[in-house]
């Protein structure tokens, strides 16, 4: 089914198999998105949940331990028997050994009851399975012409791993059929990014080096690594958030219009900006970057263990925290610095991007009006959606002219009258299940990710860069400041 006949609004009946069905994204994420979705608006009547994993579990007990999952993370799903009820008898389940012959033929056997389903396939595990996963569900022909696979990030360490990763998957299922998954192109306020670029003339004027000073975009967690310690000592922050997450929210920032709002003519233009970004090696990276890792400190008033102390070990040179200064070589942001940032154990959660128009070319206005504080755009991501526009007016009241900036204020909750948006995952699950993969990853877009990451990552390595300490609840290491500052610019939250 292709993203140009599948419809907006309607589900076709599906069978929907969550390899990694007992893990934690689909303990987190996919049994709760779903759920909702069930909620929000009823699903086709035969449609089927079927959590695939190596452990051995009657219907029954997986039923159970979907039903804790949705429990702990739907605030009133247990208020909610019926719906609960209702969504847990579509669940079943499958035990499947991912690299042996174990529970293949079981898992067909359940899948042929239904054969008009249209088949879905989510790899909610290690991308070092994505390979043995795929060929088996060929060798027990269960992928049809119609069949899609949603591949979880990370795709691979690197540009080779990833390249691997896409041929392996790519033996089995065609470019058509594959969904590689970043939840942040999911989030309401991101595709609020594309409505306020290509839908309001006024902004497009002005969405270039001749107007922009610069460009700001921060992912920032207040939580450290907790259990995901082990896996996150392999990777950091530079291939866990930067490589997929951050660069996908600065090609829509800085792409250029689509000829229409279509999966390939959306991801030609982020692949466009992905390939103009200038760079990153051994010549300039000290400069240019910044790595951190906390250390023990405070977060929301209370003691937090270093990261050390949470990995349980004794040195680790991984970075908890990457500050990056980007450019790209094109037409329109030729000059304009990119700021990156992101980073655990900061001083606040929030993800947002801000865009920092140039100062005005002449102040009619003396020195007593007070300083002329340049416009800002603040898109939040999270929390508390929504859009910020900053602009100069005159202080109300009688005598002089005094200025200050005031800001222009949407939030997403209060402009609907606090209706509850979809979930990422609940949107993405079901384009993904239509067919629609306008708000997915095109392999060609992960391997030009990897070829600007990847330079970052050998010189770190070659220049024996450290990852700076910054105490947990701070907003990062000094020289994050200072990478911003040199340039005379200063990090959104400490320019209020």
């Amino acid at each position: 089914m292709s993203s140009s006949t599948s419809s907006a609004s309607t589900v076709p009946p599906f069978d929907l198999v969550v390899f990694g069905g007992t893990g934690d994204l689909a303990a987190r994420k996919l049994f709760p998105a779903l759920f909702r979705r069930c909620r929000r608006t009823p699903l086709p009547a035969s449609a089927r949940i079927i959590g695939v994993s190596r452990r051995a579990l009657s219907r029954e007990a997986y039923q159970a331990v979907v039903r804790e999952a949705i429990c702990a993370h739907v605030k009133d799903a247990a208020a909610d028997p019926a719906s609960l009820a209702e969504f847990l008898d579509r669940v079943s389940y499958c035990a499947v050994d991912a690299t042996g012959e174990g529970g293949w033929s079981a898992l067909a056997v359940l899948l042929g009851e239904a054969p008009e389903h249209l088949r879905t396939f989510y790899f909610a595990v290690s991308p070092d399975l994505f390979a043995p996963l795929s060929r088996h569900l060929r060798q027990f022909d269960l992928v049809r012409p119609d069949s899609h696979v949603v591949l979880e990030k990370p795709l691979g360490k690197d540009g080779e791993s990833a390249r691997a990763v896409n041929a392996a998957v790519g033996e089995v299922f065609n470019e058509s059929q594959i969904f590689r998954i970043d939840h942040y192109l999911g989030k309401e306020t991101v595709q609020n990014l594309m409505a306020l670029r290509f839908a309001n003339r006024m902004f497009e004027p002005l969405w270039n080096s001749t107007h922009i000073d610069h460009i700001q975009i921060t992912v920032a967690e207040d939580l450290g690594v907790g259990e995901r310690g082990g896996y996150y000592d392999t990777a950091g922050a530079l291939r866990d958030m930067v490589q997929n997450h951050i660069l996908q929210l600065l090609c829509l920032v800085a792409m250029e219009p689509p000829d229409a709002f279509e999966a390939d003519a959306v991801r030609d233009e982020k692949l466009k900006v992905l390939k103009a970004l200038k760079r990153i090696d051994e010549c300039n990276v000290e400069h240019l970057t910044v790595r951190g890792q906390y250390r023990s400190g405070a977060s929301a008033g209370q003691p937090v263990p270093g990261y050390l102390d949470e990995l349980g070990a004794g040195e680790s040179n991984t970075e908890t925290f990457v500050a990056i200064k980007a450019e790209l070589a094109n037409w329109r942001w030729a000059g304009v610095p990119f700021y990156l940032r992101t980073g655990k154990r900061l001083a606040g959660r929030t993800s947002e991007i801000v865009i920092h128009f140039r100062p005005i070319s002449h102040s009619i206005f003396d020195a007593s009006a007070g300083r002329i504080s340049q416009n800002r755009l603040v898109i939040r991501l999270q929390p508390n959606e929504g859009m910020t526009l900053e602009i100069m007016i005159k202080n109300p009241g009688p005598g002089q002219m005094h200025l200050q900036r005031i800001p222009l204020d949407m939030s997403f909750a209060e402009a609907y009258g606090g209706a509850n948006s979809p979930d990422a995952y609940e949107r993405l699950l079901m384009d993904a299940i239509r067919g629609n993969q306008t708000l997915f990853m095109r392999h060609d877009e992960v391997a030009t990710a990897w070829r600007w990451i990847d330079p970052i990552l050998t010189a770190w390595e070659a220049t024996t860069q450290r990852a700076h300490a910054y105490a947990a609840g701070t907003w990062g290491p000094s020289g994050a400041i200072a990478l911003i500052e040199r340039d005379g610019r200063t990090w959104h939250e400490d320019a209020e």
